[in-house]
């Protein structure tokens, strides 16, 4: 939960009073062109930048103040990540796992995301889909009630984009709480319950796939996306 938060930069406001509410067992997925105050937005939620104003909440308690016990409780998987190349995958699991009190079996995750055969795979001999699907593992493996996805299938072929979709539906089906930025629109009409659409730092469209679509003067997603950020007049 975001309450009236800002975020600025000098003169320039990243973020500007903004609200949003995810639910136990809710897919909800921040939209907007680059540089619209998503990644700030995701940054301020999990309090790896402080806020100028407002109140956040995950799991009511504040990421900030009582983050150690809070991220016990929650997945992170950022649009980029570094590790060791020479790290095998099932190392980097163990190392992963080590960080929690409780885990997801790994092993039973590297098999829903079709990865149990590369466990003694160095990480440099993955291909990008795989590094892809493996960075979605590492954020599953503390058993999240909420887990954060930032451009959760760049990279995969169209097969592996369903499966990956499918094991994420079948843990929302189990109550996990997501909350996804994403540029694929065939991905959020997926598995988004929600959306909210940023445009310079604020939204200006909270709801639902068919809602964003009915209150533009389009059919689809795609156009209706871009009608409601504006992209579309700047082309």
């Amino acid at each position: 939960r975001m309450e009236h938060v800002s975020k600025r930069f000098g003169d320039f406001y990243a973020n500007r009073d903004i609200n949003l509410s995810v639910r136990k067992g809710e897919v909800h997925t921040l939209l907007g062109e680059n540089g619209a105050g998503k990644s700030t937005a995701v940054e301020c939620i999990l309090g790896t930048r402080r806020a100028d104003s407002g109140e956040v909440r995950i799991l009511g308690m504040d990421p900030v103040t009582e983050r150690r016990h809070l991220f016990e409780q929650v997945g992170v998987q950022f649009q980029e990540a570094s590790y060791p190349d020479r790290i095998k995958v099932r190392e980097l699991c163990e190392e992963t796992a080590c960080l929690y009190e409780k885990t997801a079996d790994y092993r039973d995750l590297l098999r829903q995301f079709k990865l149990e055969d590369k466990a003694d795979s160095m990480l440099s001999q993955l291909s990008g889909g795989q590094k892809q699907r493996l960075f979605i593992i590492l954020a599953l493996i503390p058993g999240p009630k909420v887990v954060f996805l930032d451009e959760l299938t760049t990279g995969l072929d169209t097969k592996s984009r369903r499966e990956v979709w499918k094991c994420l539906l079948e843990m929302k089906d189990k109550g996990l709480s997501i909350c996804l930025v994403s540029h694929f629109m065939d991905e959020v009409e997926m598995l988004c319950d929600q959306i909210g659409i940023l445009r310079d730092g604020m939204f200006v469209f909270e709801g639902t796939v068919k809602e964003a679509v009915d209150n533009s003067p389009y059919s689809n997603l795609e156009d209706a996306y871009l009608w409601w950020t504006q992209e579309e007049e700047n082309r």
